[in-house]
């Protein structure tokens, strides 16, 4: 990583972790809309390993482990995922989740074809470069087996955040101590190159309201 994309990783990775510690549960107990909606699309491809990065303290980990499959949860926050696996054991749901603190920056710790689906909401949309997310993305179609399925959400830069706030370059602006990569259609269009973009989905959401896409894109058998 160049100097400048190694101290927005490293302030954002503090700032996560204060702020999961200061605010536990932050979004609650239920499940995102995306979530449900990824649960079902991934039961009709016959999933039954889910990969979610960026879980957090686990809302929609626990909303795929209710559903039935097995899920490994992946944070940069140690603390959100301590939070996650307490809830998972109060409600039984242990033995269905698997954690790892793993920023995305790097390699994922799973083999090649080893998951049916991976779920990402607003982790593309971090404080990653074009560059990073790509990576992130290869790294996605590497541990999926043919035909696996990818359910993502990213802000847009129809957002009302979009060329406000702090400037990071590459389209990444920061509020209010968080860096959000708002993405254009054409990146989505670059992301889904060889795989099948099934849809892009707009949808808004929080009280701002956040606008985001949902993309879902399944690997060629």
């Amino acid at each position: 990583m160049a100097e400048g994309e190694q101290e927005l990783a490293a302030a954002q990775r503090r700032h996560w972790q204060e702020t999961y510690a200061a605010h536990p549960g932050m979004y609650g107990g239920d499940p995102s809309a995306p979530a449900r909606y990824a649960a079902e699309v991934f039961r009709a491809a016959g999933a039954e390993r889910v990969l979610e990065l960026g879980a957090g303290h686990g809302r929609d980990t626990l909303h795929f482990a209710r559903a039935g499959f097995a899920v490994h949860a992946a944070d940069f926050s140690a603390t959100a995922l301590d939070q996650l696996r307490g809830v998972a054991r109060d409600q039984g749901l242990g033995d269905r989740i698997t954690t790892a603190v793993h920023d995305v920056r790097d390699p994922l710790p799973l083999p090649d074809d080893s998951v049916d689906a991976v779920f990402a909401h607003m982790l593309l949309c971090m404080a990653l470069s074009t560059r990073q997310i790509r990576g992130v993305v290869a790294e996605v179609r590497r541990v999926l087996r043919p035909g696996g399925v990818f359910v993502y959400t990213v802000r847009h830069t129809g957002d009302a955040h979009y060329g406000a706030g702090v400037a990071h370059g590459d389209d990444i602006y920061e509020h209010g101590g968080f860096a959000v990569h708002f993405f254009d259609r054409d990146l989505v269009d670059t992301l889904a190159a060889g795989w099948q973009l099934t849809e892009v989905h707009g949808f808004e959401e929080g009280g701002l309201p956040r606008r985001l896409w949902r993309v879902t894109q399944s690997l060629p058998r």
